[in-house]
This record gives structure tokens, C-alpha cells and sequence, in this order.
């Protein structure tokens, strides 16, 4: 799938119509490209993955306050210890932002561990331009005296 589109606007056509000549590609939408990113880190394709982010990448990790630019959160995510699997649970999408949650399964010391990855992207220029992810371990209990009993 082709995920650019050429810089030329003169293919645009006039009052919303939606064809478009047949040798013009069109952007990825925000829900394409979060669909695609999750299938390219569950497959372990890195360089695929690269391509589907903007020069101006920026990944930001809520819960550390971690920030990576794209050849380094490629880099961060091919070398993470353990990591087998990432599977799609939900995803909505609006205009150039798209959301997702997924559950991803690592391994380390010979036992899996399971986590909740909540994933926000920006689409600019059909690409993603920013990222933003929030983790939870699945195995976490609630702080004693904070719910009720």
C-alpha cells in the first residue's frame, strides 16, 4: 500500500468530489496508519515501520516522560527485551488523530508478561508525525484504601 501522496493539488477536484484520476494515490487516513503500525510491530518489520513515520516523528511515553524521535522509537522498539506479540483490541479514528488499544505479550526470564498499550497518533502529510503511548501491566492491584470494599 502506498501511504504518500504526490505534492501536486491539481488533481483535486472541484465542490468535494470524490474521484480522483486514476494514477493519483491518496494519503493514508489516521486509521490506516495506526492499523498499519500496530501490524508492522506485531510482525517485527522495522523498516516498514520507519516508512510510516513523518521526518518530524516525535513518540512521547505518558507514563515516563520519555520522548524519541523516529530512527530511535524504531530502534527502542526492535531491541525491546522479550517482546513477542501486539494485538489490536480497539481502535477509533476522526479526522487526523486516531487512538488504539492493544495488548502486548513479552517474555523475560522464561515467563510471559502481559501489558495494555494505549496509543494516540497525529497524521500529517499522510505519515505519522507524533505518537503518543501510555502503558499498564496487566497484573497491577489497586493501592489499598482506594476503592471500596
Amino acid at each position: 500500500m502506498r501511504l504518500r501522496c504526490c505534492s501536486s493539488t491539481d488533481h483535486c477536484r472541484p465542490f468535494g468530489m470524490s474521484a480522483q484520476p486514476p494514477n493519483v494515490h491518496r494519503m493514508a487516513t489516521a486509521e490506516e496508519l495506526l492499523r498499519a503500525l500496530c501490524d508492522r510491530i506485531d510482525a517485527h518489520d522495522w523498516a516498514a515501520l520507519a516508512r510510516l513515520l513523518h521526518p518530524e516523528f516525535v513518540c512521547r511515553l505518558a507514563h515516563t516522560g520519555e520522548q524519541f524521535g523516529g530512527p530511535d522509537w524504531v530502534r527502542f522498539n526492535a531491541e525491546y527485551p522479550g517482546f513477542e506479540q501486539l494485538e489490536l483490541l480497539d481502535l477509533v479514528a476522526s479526522g487526523n488523530r486516531a487512538v488504539c488499544r492493544a495488548r502486548v505479550v513479552g517474555g523475560s526470564q522464561g515467563s510471559d508478561e502481559e501489558f495494555q498499550v494505549a496509543g494516540f497518533i497525529t497524521q500529517r502529510d499522510g505519515l505519522i508525525a507524533e505518537l503518543v503511548e501510555v502503558w499498564a501491566d496487566c497484573d497491577a492491584t489497586p493501592p489499598d484504601g482506594t476503592r471500596v470494599q
